[in-house]
């Protein structure tokens, strides 16, 4: 529903300039409450862009919440959007730094009453947390949307210590973002050479990230697992299911000391008031009560929720996207972990998965290296994109499974599932990927989890040791959360793969694994009914009016597969062309796609390739300009090598370009 009476009145200040105390000028939008009373603010810091690349979404909540009382300060970090300096990286202690900075110039404003919350979605989740760990004395609050306490296990670059190709396209994504000029209506003349500056000093990201293929200092810096008691102040964590970051609530909700809350619901990469899949809730009114209790002080009843809120699916057919809303509903606990979730152990024998080890014997699997194509993306987006794992019976016929017998009732499952196996392998470097499936009667294999682990790195993330080829040895693996019934008659599926493309990047050879049954567990976290799961209650999604726009040309997503069966090659293809538009109300005109190309043979690690491209262009003032940037990654035995190009346009005038080769050791990756 969108909400066009409120409370207050809107004031926008657009810009807002904000002097760091190195002389960098920080632009910002502020909305706030016309009213003589002093408001708390809430600030997010993303690069994303706040005149044309997040403006859709700013507007939709921003005056939302300001028509509510509270002012809301939306900052373009250091090197991006309308701001000075250099964006040099992402997560830098600089961005930190000036973030502390921000929060005491906002909270010393007249108009403030010196309580701040911080909040964002994926980097503006991360900094959120960054930032608590540092306890400006003005922060009291954040919310925390699809983010993580760890850079290293949970971020675009790697899983389980294993490449994730979505680092190579988001790299490519960087390159065209940070590209971009300045808005003119904001800078006035200064945009062209600040352009110009920026355009010197771009690069590809992935040259930083792939020469980290380890968890070392570089990844701990910003990662706040590495000391939860650092984060004083309330938090709150928000994700959906269907969202890559989703392990991160539940974490915090373990390792915090904090006043907390977790909210984990059905949606993909966003907001859950405007995302997708469904259902959505009234997201907007449950942040208000959090910033009105922690930053107003008044009794809004929020802590008086559950600390876990978690969406449950119910029996729902694979689908690649899920319009509009996922089977199921809503669960609580009081604390999380829970006492109440029983670990049931089953044991994985010849036979399948028992209550009773039988032990005896081995099963193996050597899985060619397109095993994984019908998983889906990581991070896929899920509402209209068809990036979502399909059914899994292909993807099941060239992995190793151990299955139930039909359940005897209905099985809800709410936490991560374990796995302890004794397995031997030929090779030095093996990735492993297990997936835990829902099986129907009629043979539908639906994925409800899966976890994935570089056995190099079994033992420490920072330190691998390549396996001990022929001997067996102790691999554990938790699995993401998630949390689904699996409905009387159907079956429970644990399967094991070594490859996992095209989310994972393969090891240089094939390889067979080795299970030994009977010695090895699969551990579920079985949640008996509660009485309180029909006690949660959200209102209705709101949001304030749309951004007034003009589409001039609509977007589209598309995916497809194609094998070449004479010469081998298995190409995936992903297009997302964002369509064309205007924002009128500053007349700002953006167009933008992007395409990733995945190609490999079944029987060829080293023939894996990814091209990525994106182009992103921008007309507002005199400003007509257009970034491209394409990126690509190939790997022999012993190297990465990552190739990129850049290129920028001043009204179709090709101004500046860039590229470079790099060779990058292979680092048990």
């Amino acid at each position: 529903m969108v909400r066009t009476e409120f409370p207050f009145e809107v004031e926008t200040i657009d810009p807002l300039w904000i002097m760091l105390a190195d002389g960098t000028r920080i632009a910002a939008t502020l909305w706030r409450p016309v009213t003589d009373k002093k408001a708390p603010v809430v600030v997010e810091m993303v690069p994303y862009r706040r005149r044309d690349g997040t403006v859709a979404r700013d507007m939709d909540m921003a005056p939302w919440y300001a028509g509510h009382g509270l002012a809301y300060c939306r900052v373009d970090i250091r090197g991006a959007g309308d701001s000075d300096g250099d964006l040099a990286d992402e997560y830098l202690p600089r961005e930190q730094e000036d973030a502390c900075e921000i929060i005491a110039f906002l909270a010393a404003e007249p108009w403030c009453n010196g309580s701040v919350g911080m909040t964002g979605i994926s980097w503006g989740g991360f900094n959120s947390l960054q930032v608590a760990a540092r306890r400006p004395p003005a922060l009291k609050a954040i919310i925390a949307h699809c983010a993580t306490d760890d850079r290293y296990a949970d971020d675009i670059h790697y899983m389980g210590g294993a490449l994730l190709t979505e680092q190579e396209m988001w790299s490519n994504f960087m390159l065209v973002k940070k590209a971009m000029a300045p808005d003119p209506q904001i800078v006035g003349d200064a945009w062209r050479g600040m352009w110009e500056e920026r355009l010197k000093t771009t690069r590809s990201l992935s040259e930083i990230w792939l020469g980290h293929q380890r968890r070392d200092a570089y990844w701990r810096q910003g990662s706040v697992c590495e000391d939860f008691s650092a984060i004083e102040c309330a938090v709150m964590a928000v994700c959906g299911w269907e969202d890559s970051y989703s392990n991160f609530v539940p974490r915090l909700l373990e390792k915090l000391s904090a006043p907390r809350l977790g909210i984990v619901g059905p949606w993909s990469h966003a907001y859950p008031c405007r995302g997708a899949p469904g259902p959505l809730i009234g997201y907007l009114q449950e942040a208000l009560r959090w910033w009105r209790h922690w930053l107003n002080g008044e009794d809004t009843g929020i802590m008086d929720e559950p600390m876990y809120r978690a969406w449950i699916t119910r029996e729902e057919r694979p689908k690649p996207f899920y319009l509009p809303d996922h089977a199921g509903s809503w669960a609580t606990e009081e604390k999380w972990p829970s006492p109440r979730i029983e670990r049931r152990t089953l044991h994985m024998n010849a036979t399948g998965l028992g209550p009773e080890a039988v032990t005896g014997g081995t099963r193996s699997v050597c899985s060619p290296t397109n095993a994984g194509r019908d998983c889906g993306r990581w991070g896929g987006y899920g509402g209209s994109c068809p990036d979502m794992a399909i059914d899994q019976r292909r993807e099941d016929g060239l992995a190793l499974c151990f299955d139930t017998e039909p359940l005897d009732e209905h099985l809800t499952l709410l936490g991560a599932p374990e796995i302890d196996l004794l397995v031997t392998v030929d090779q030095p470097h093996v990735n492993l990927a297990a997936r835990l499936c829902d099986v129907y009667p009629d043979g539908t294999s639906a994925l409800m989890t899966y976890g994935v682990l570089n056995l190099s790195q079994r033992d420490s993330h920072e330190f691998p040791e390549p396996c001990p080829v022929g001997r067996p040895f102790r691999v554990r693996l938790k699995l993401n959360d998630f949390g689904r019934i699996v409905p009387k008659g159907h079956r429970v599926r644990l399967a094991i793969a070594n490859q996992h493309w095209p989310i994972l990047w393969p090891q240089p050879r094939l390889s067979t694994l080795t299970v030994a049954t009977g010695e090895s567990t699969l551990i579920l976290p079985v949640r008996p009914p509660s009485p309180l799961d029909g006690t949660v209650r959200f209102e209705p999604a709101e949001t304030a009016p749309p951004v007034p726009t003009t589409v001039f040309e609509q977007g589209f997503d598309r995916r497809i597969v194609t094998d070449d069966v004479g010469g081998g090659l298995q190409t995936i293809t992903l297009t997302s062309d964002h369509g064309r538009l205007r924002y009128d109300d500053r007349g700002i005109t953006v167009a933008s796609a992007n395409t990733d190309i995945m190609s490999i043979r079944p029987d060829d690690p080293l023939s894996a390739k990814l091209v990525t491209e994106y182009r992103w262009a921008i007309e507002s003032g005199e400003a007509d300009t257009e970034s491209a940037a394409r990126t690509e990654l190939t790997a022999d035995e012993t190297h990465f090598t990552l190739s990129w190009r850049l290129e920028a346009r001043e009204r179709g005038q090709l101004v500046h370009s860039a590229a470079a080769t790099r060779r990058i050791r292979r680092d048990f990756a």
